[in-house]
């Protein structure tokens, strides 16, 4: 893919991107203009998904489409513009992500109370709880952008790290769409989904979910859109392990583990799932940071045996040996580095004002940048990124040097969890920008805005959607929220050290296997009926895939497709759960 090719589409140089909005080539007001609008409306979105479903597919190819869509109506275009716009649009996603992920284990833990109407007026109960996590979403939001900015002349530059999700979304724009048919789809199925989570949660028009026995053994669905549209996004190979672990929590732990005496009652069976499937997440955690090691370490080998078969034939200096390549080398070094010192200074103050310790909140900033390079990379190879488990990684490390309360430990998980999804995400949309000769510097102006807007709206989001379903989450719960539940463990402890033990070993060579330890993990903490609509959507993907195998079928619109699905439950059900939490 080449940026002349994007040029003849109106790239660089010609359309509205040419005016530079703030002076920076193809930036323009309205491509950031919609991308704020579209961080609200994806981020909200985006809580409401991760706490039902706990997971949330990358919403990078969904707002590429919906850009294209909302600029082509609006007059002549570029990708270039649409990939700016697209950048602030997803900007806030995996803030959503971040929080949804950790911050509920406060919940959880019993750290923090459901609403009462009864002890206090609800502007008493959500204020002193709002703003240390709206503080410490911002601190991982700053951060992650901070470092995704550094880190992306490497990452998407230097060592072309494929990003998938990214690359996807590159093809997606280049392949033009220009009749907008998918733009039509993307819509009709936005609405058609939107009526029917409508219907489903404020009419009481369908049920949640179907039940009924299937040889005996009690089987049900959740009527979830939504999960459909994540198991085909995801696919059969994976949805099958969601399924599979599902299946053992339900059949083989809590029904025959029981019926044979292997567990004395419910409550152990679930204390033994927990514990399992947390060590599973765990040591898959671990298994990805071996393997990021390990693939650091020889690309390091390999760098170094170039450099040695390249040294003794060259001869000429490069252009930062002379006077001026190394004065002007210094000077962008000193400006990064007073950047760098800033943003760090600023997001240390805001995470002690959330009330973390100085030593802690310094800590904090140590184990984000670490983790948030470990991610970006991971990311960057597989399309993967735990961002949940390296909160956990972090928190564990932090807590050898200084004793962090219940509180601060979730903050310091969201905060790393917040910059790791925030990272990986704008990398996708880098890696976007270089395929199609985007201008990073627009990139970067877009980002700001959307990022600052989706913290707001995903702090505010998360407290609307867990009043709305009264501060309860579990397997069995409407707010599944598994990634919170496994910090939450964590954080409290980790139940039988020995299950623990031997789940993290073996979740860890599962993954070095290639075997999704952590969607098995998943699996085991959510109900049967949701992990069913999952695998359903993975199963119409298969034989989708059968059927189009002879075909040159478009591909793509079955992913548009299962966006809508997507988009249409998850801003549906924050809309609503908005309105309730603020009509009360």
């Amino acid at each position: 893919m080449s940026t002349n090719g994007n040029q003849a589409a109106g790239g660089a140089g010609s359309g509205p991107d040419s005016k530079g909005f703030l002076g920076i080539s193809q930036l323009t007001l309205r491509a950031v203009v919609i991308g704020m609008i579209g961080s609200v409306i994806i981020t909200a979105s985006s809580v409401y998904v991760a706490l039902k479903m706990s997971a949330l597919p990358w919403p990078t190819i969904f707002v590429a489409v919906l850009s294209m869509a909302l600029l082509k109506a609006l007059g002549k275009t570029s990708l270039n513009e649409i990939n700016i716009a697209q950048t602030g649009m997803s900007a806030g996603a995996m803030v959503a992500g971040g929080l949804a992920f950790t911050i509920p284990g406060l919940w959880i833990s019993g750290a923090y109370k459901p609403y009462d109407a009864a002890e206090s007026s609800l502007a008493g109960w959500f204020f002193p709880k709002f703003w240390p996590v709206l503080l410490i979403a911002f601190t991982g939001m700053i951060l992650g952008s901070l470092l995704c900015w550094y880190l992306r002349p490497r990452f998407v530059e230097q060592e072309k790290l494929p990003y998938p999700i990214g690359t996807a979304a590159a093809e997606a724009l280049s392949a033009g769409d220009k009749g907008g048919r998918k733009a039509g789809i993307l819509f009709a199925a936005l609405g058609l989904t939107a009526i029917f989570t409508y219907l489903r949660d404020k009419v009481a028009g369908f049920p949640q979910a179907i039940s009924g026995l299937l040889w005996k053994v009690p089987v049900s669905l959740t009527l979830s859109p939504m999960g459909i549209g994540i198991g085909y996004i995801i696919g059969i190979e994976y949805t099958s392990y969601w399924l599979g672990g599902a299946i053992f929590t339900n059949f083989i732990i809590n029904k025959l583990g029981i019926e044979w005496h292997a567990f004395p009652d419910a409550a152990a069976a679930g204390a033994f799932t927990l514990t399992a499937a947390i060590g599973l997440m765990v040591g898959s955690g671990a298994g990805i940071l071996i393997t990021f090691l390990r693939s650091l370490f020889r690309r390091r080998k390999a760098v170094a045996a170039s450099v040695e078969a390249v040294a003794p034939v060259t001869g000429s200096p490069a252009a930062g040996d002379f006077p001026a390549g190394r004065l002007a080398g210094q000077s962008r070094r000193f400006s990064l580095g007073l950047l760098i010192l800033i943003t760090v200074a600023l997001s240390y103050a805001l995470s002690i004002f959330a009330g973390l310790s100085p030593l802690a909140a310094a800590l904090l900033m140590l184990g984000v940048l670490v983790a948030t390079a470990m991610s970006a990379t991971i990311t960057g190879q597989t399309g993967i990124n735990p961002m949940e488990i390296f909160g956990i990684l972090i928190l564990l490390a932090i807590r050898l040097f200084v004793d962090v309360d219940t509180i601060g430990a979730f903050f310091v998980a969201a905060a790393v969890a917040v910059a790791c999804g925030y990272a990986g995400d704008l990398l996708n949309d880098y890696k976007t920008g270089a395929l199609i000769g985007t201008n990073p510097n627009a990139q970067l102006v877009s980002q700001i805005f959307g990022g600052i807007v989706g913290t707001l709206v995903a702090s505010v989001a998360m407290f609307a959607v867990i009043v709305q379903y009264g501060g309860v989450f579990g397997a069995n719960e409407a707010l599944t929220a598994a990634q919170a539940i496994s910090v939450s463990a964590m954080v409290s402890g980790i139940g039988d050290n020995f299950v623990f033990l031997v789940a993290a070993l073996l979740g860890c060579l599962l993954y070095l296997r290639k075997v999704p330890a952590m969607i098995i993990g998943i699996g085991m903490l959510l109900n049967i009926g949701l992990a069913a609509a999952i695998f359903l959507g993975g199963l119409i993907r298969f034989i989708l895939d059968l059927i189009r195998k002879e075909k040159a079928a478009d591909t793509t619109t079955g992913n548009v497709i299962a966006a809508g699905l997507l988009g249409g439950e998850g801003i549906t059900g924050t809309i609503l759960a908005i309105i309730a939490m603020f009509s009360r």
